[in-house]
């Protein structure tokens, strides 16, 4: 795991929330979490705007899960902010969504998204999705260096 493992994670269902953290504290993947509800707050976060105006945004996340159905903005539009911007290019997108239509899975991939994985609904199936997406992003993949 590198130095940074930051996950920020785009969610506005608790239950998915406390699912992902424990799946990802159990198998020791983050040392730190950020949780943003909607599309906005997760582009005021990684921009310094809003109620993140003090955040330090040369500290970027390891990698983004972000839900596709959000208030606010959606995750195709924080998508499209974040692949727009050459601060955020680059960080390593994960759309997870109960979604299974076609055009979600095309549109995310149009602009950019590293991967779209539905969100199991059986439990167990969940941690280890969860468990896999973290050990492969934090663990085996080498992002560039920034």
């Amino acid at each position: 795991m590198t130095k940074n493992s930051m996950i920020l994670l785009v969610e506005d269902n608790p239950d998915d929330e406390t699912l992902t953290r424990r799946a990802l504290a159990k198998n020791g993947l983050a040392n730190e979490i950020e949780v943003v509800r909607d599309g906005e707050e997760a582009v005021h976060f990684l921009f310094g705007e809003g109620r993140f105006t003090e955040r330090d945004t040369s500290i970027q996340p390891q990698l983004i899960l972000l839900d596709l159905k959000l208030p606010k903005l959606d995750g195709i539009e924080v998508l499209r902010r974040i692949r727009a911007d050459e601060r955020t290019q680059l960080i390593p997108v994960v759309m997870l969504t109960t979604s299974d239509e076609e055009q979600d899975r095309i549109r995310s991939y149009s602009f950019h998204v590293n991967s779209f994985i539905r969100k199991p609904v059986d439990f167990s199936e969940f941690m280890k999705a969860i468990q896999q997406i973290g050990m492969y992003w934090l663990v085996l993949n080498e992002p560039p260096i920034s």
